[in-house]
């Protein structure tokens, strides 16, 4: 599972290119117009060093009410507060001239305070990706630094295994746009926007040299990549190996880099798939292999742990035919026989059981992101509610329901309020509530860092 790129209704409505240009200046078009913009825009008055700064120029300038202000170049203004390590395109009130797409600028609230230094979007929804809140402008050994420190907290952690885990978790280990997970000697990287490719392999050297790996893959997908105005790209050392495999918690997987998303395997479910597995063993040690049923399994993960512990039967279903192919191979690499997959849409699927009067023990539903941006919230809440409605029919009185969530903007308390209308007649009691591991923090000013969510009920 990977880092979303979300976005803001309020804003959708002053698009770049659609705004007045009284509100962003810093678009292209005659400043000469306005003259008030025009100084507030390019700047009046001269360039010095200010140690302050760090030693980076600062220029005096007027704002719109004429007084003099002083800002670090490049620079970017807010109309508010900085609310979050993400501004928004309609957050920006104008910025440097000649700011080109990607580059480092310091950012300024509405009182023309400091607030950090992140990378420009002007294209992008995202406007500017926050780095870091010192006054001194990150360079090579900042970032650096940061990377060193990633690793050894993952090191350091006795929770995290050291073979198959995360490394970097974009906003939450200040690589804003970054993942990077380890799968024994590679790792893969997935960039949400452009600048941090090359930050990605400037710090590569040291991951390397701290975590022992040699091989990497790195992939900026098509629709980061669309809302960056950029290409897509996929990159990988000589020795990359198309296939891993790998081992968690006495299970091999297998998967193929040149397919799937990124591995082929989501590190983040790492805790619950143990926690799965504890069930079931529990379950069968009282005399009572449970029937388990994986909803979206995608290459296996719940299922094979299910199977592994000693359930009495288990289903599989995802509509992907890739990964149902793969999840059949992991299977038969773990020779498990109680354990079948089947390539069909949910919704549907999940129709005909109830048709058919089935239920199981144990239903697990870990669809795939249903809420992308702001825009998609009322849709994809509406499609949380429907396959967690089909599913709980299916699960027999006493039974456990595992529901996931991986929406970033999908809060704990939406994604429960859904629960509670899906439950229609049945009583549901919330047993546990659990995320990522460790090795996936999350910033206290950026709670959408706290994308995975599930919820362990049981039904009566």
């Amino acid at each position: 599972m990977s880092w979303p790129s979300d976005n803001d209704n309020r804003r959708e409505d002053s698009p770049y290119g659609k705004s007045p240009r009284r509100e962003s200046p810093y678009r292209g078009g005659d400043r000469s117009a306005d003259p008030q913009q025009q100084r507030g825009h390019l700047g009046t008055g001269h360039y010095r060093n200010d140690p302050r700064g760090g030693g980076h120029y600062r220029r005096q300038q007027r704002d719109e009410r004429g007084e003099t202000v002083v800002r670090m170049e490049p620079w970017v203004a807010l109309r508010g507060p900085m609310r979050g390590p993400r501004v928004w395109s309609g957050d920006v009130d104008r910025c440097s001239s000649r700011l080109p797409s990607g580059e480092l600028a310091a950012v300024y609230d509405q009182h023309n305070d400091f607030r950090g230094w992140g990378f420009w979007h002007p294209q992008s929804r995202i406007a500017v990706r926050i780095v870091s809140r010192e006054t001194t402008k990150p360079d090579d050994a900042w970032w650096q630094a940061r990377a060193r420190s990633a690793a050894e907290r993952r090191l350091q952690n006795p929770e995290v295994p050291n073979e198959v885990c995360r490394i970097l978790h974009a906003e939450g280990d200040d690589f804003p746009a970054l993942t990077l997970d380890r799968y024994g000697d590679v790792l893969i990287g997935e960039v949400y926007s452009k600048p941090m490719a090359d930050i990605f392999q400037m710090v590569l050297p040291t991951f390397h040299e701290i975590l022992g790996t040699s091989e990497y893959r790195l992939c900026f997908d098509e629709a980061s990549a669309r809302a960056e105005g950029e290409q897509p790209f996929e990159k990988s050392s000589a020795g990359c190996p198309p296939r891993l495999q790998f081992q968690e918690e006495g299970i091999t997987y297998e998967a193929f880099l040149s397919a799937g998303h990124k591995s082929g395997f989501f590190c983040d479910q790492r805790e619950n798939r143990a926690r799965l597995k504890a069930l079931v063993e529990r379950l069968v040690a009282q005399g009572n292999p449970p029937s388990v049923l994986d909803v979206c399994c995608y290459t296996g993960g719940f299922a094979l742990n299910a199977a592994m512990a000693g359930a009495a039967e288990v289903r599989g279903i995802d509509l992907d035919e890739k990964a149902v192919e793969q999840a059949t191979r992991n299977a038969n690499i773990n020779q498990l026989r109680n354990i079948k997959f089947t390539h069909a849409d949910a919704f549907s699927y999940l129709r005909t059981l109830a048709g058919n009067e089935r239920q199981y023990d144990i239903v697990i539903v870990d669809p795939p992101k249903f809420i992308r941006t702001r825009r998609d919230f009322d849709e994809g809440q509406a499609r949380y509610h429907d396959i967690n409605k089909l599913a709980m029919p299916l699960v027999k009185p006493g039974g456990f329901l595992i529901s996931c969530s991986c929406s970033g903007l999908f809060g704990p308390l939406e994604f429960q309020e859904t629960m509670r209308r899906a439950a229609r007649l049945r009583t549901v009691r919330i047993l546990r509530e659990t995320g990522a591991g460790p090795d996936h923090p999350v910033r206290i000013d950026f709670p959408e860092g706290r994308y995975l969510k599930a919820l362990w009920m049981q039904l009566d």
